[in-house]
């Protein structure tokens, strides 16, 4: 089968869904699929066999990090070159609307997938009052899919629950071979700690913008001071909230890839996780390959991962004292906590990036195969 993917945001971007998408091109070509990447230029002209086409972009002010990208004059020709069964837009804003739009015109089928949770981003960011219009442009462009995926199950009913029709889910999946609790390292929980390694080490991995409120893992530090924070990763919200964490046990440690970022997970006591908008929380699979357990608000997609008091700890949202109760209770827990390592790495283990592939390989036979007979009618 041919896809054309088209992205808001790939390479050299490190986020959750350009680590979906990785995966799910690697096991797309492995298995004899043809992948076409059309999203915003980042150097790459090809990624794991799939033949990459970069669109110029412009990063947008709030968040430099993503770009506005349209597709330029010739993506319609490399479209037609390619010939694909099927096109693919991941959360489609501009770029997929392309996608779309070359769907439609030139007959092909499409799907379309759900990763980020766009409408709540907009409170973070002083837009909330037109909340209601996005939801309109979502359900606009959403309903031109043949089938529309979700990564959790409460964004499904959520989607469904806006008028957006055609939905299923996408099932998680993690790189079990790559995170292991094995990689736990004395230099490590050193580095992150910054040479306090017998303090107790939480741990946040992910985009350092508003929408995740990573702030309020301050009262947690405050609440145990002997605790050690290290956040891990980079993103426009960084100089704000250095000046927020100053004075705290807390270490910007910016970006980690590969092995270091498996250590890091595996090192560290607790994954803790406070924001509110997840449509599904990715690194907490991650964290839990890792044999990390977590601590993580009971919202999104999030339930659908943690099991609390199994693999991890959850806090309700309206709870100013949850995440600080939450953390406590697993860190003074030892014996408790090792269970819920065990747990947690055994949680993972059932999301391999292999099941999901197949998965999305079903639903795109299925829709390809839908698509033929009714052009055969």
């Amino acid at each position: 089968m041919r896809i054309a993917l088209f992205t808001e945001t790939f390479l050299p971007k490190v986020d959750g869904i350009v680590t979906r998408l990785r995966h799910t091109i690697e096991h797309l070509e492995r298995n004899g699929d043809r992948v076409l990447v059309v999203a915003p230029e980042g150097g790459l002209t090809e990624y794991k066999g799939a033949k990459v086409h970069g669109v110029p972009g412009i990063p947008l002010p709030m968040y430099p990090e993503l770009k506005l990208a349209l597709p330029s004059m010739g993506t319609k020709n490399i479209i037609e070159e390619f010939n694909p069964d099927l096109i693919h837009v991941v959360n489609p804003a501009v770029l997929g609307l392309g996608g779309i739009y070359y769907a439609k015109t030139l007959n092909i089928p499409l799907i379309a997938s759900y990763h980020t949770h766009l409408p709540q981003y907009l409170h973070h960011y002083g837009l909330g009052a037109i909340e209601g219009v996005f939801w309109e442009f979502l359900k606009a462009t959403h309903n031109q899919a043949k089938l529309n995926l979700c990564t959790s199950s409460a964004m499904v009913n959520e989607l469904e629950s806006h008028g957006i029709k055609n939905v299923d889910l996408w099932q998680r999946g993690v790189d079990t071979e790559m995170f292991q609790p094995s990689l736990a390292s004395k230099q490590m929980r050193s580095r992150l700690s910054e040479g306090n390694p017998e303090s107790p080490l939480l741990l946040y991995v992910g985009r350092v913008s508003a929408e995740k409120q990573i702030d309020q893992i301050k009262p947690v530090l405050e609440a145990i001071p002997e605790a050690r924070l290290a956040i891990v990763g980079d993103g426009p919200n960084r100089e704000a909230l250095e000046a927020h964490f100053a004075g705290t046990n807390t270490n910007f440690v910016g970006y980690l890839q590969g092995l270091e970022l498996a250590s890091a997970f595996a090192s560290a006591d607790a994954f803790v996780f406070p924001s509110r908008t997840e449509t599904l929380g990715l690194v907490l699979l991650e964290a839990m390959a890792a044999g990390c357990p977590v601590v993580a608000a009971n919202s999104g997609g999030i339930p659908d991962i943690v099991t609390d008091g199994e693999n991890g700890y959850m806090f309700e949202v309206d709870d100013p004292e949850g995440a600080i109760k939450a953390t406590k209770k697993l860190l003074e827990a030892k014996e408790e906590r090792e269970q819920l390592r065990v747990n947690a790495r055994l949680e993972a283990e059932q999301w391999g990036w292999v099941t999901a592939t197949k998965q999305l390989q079903s639903y795109y036979r299925s829709v390809v195969e839908a698509g033929a007979l009714s052009s055969a009618a």
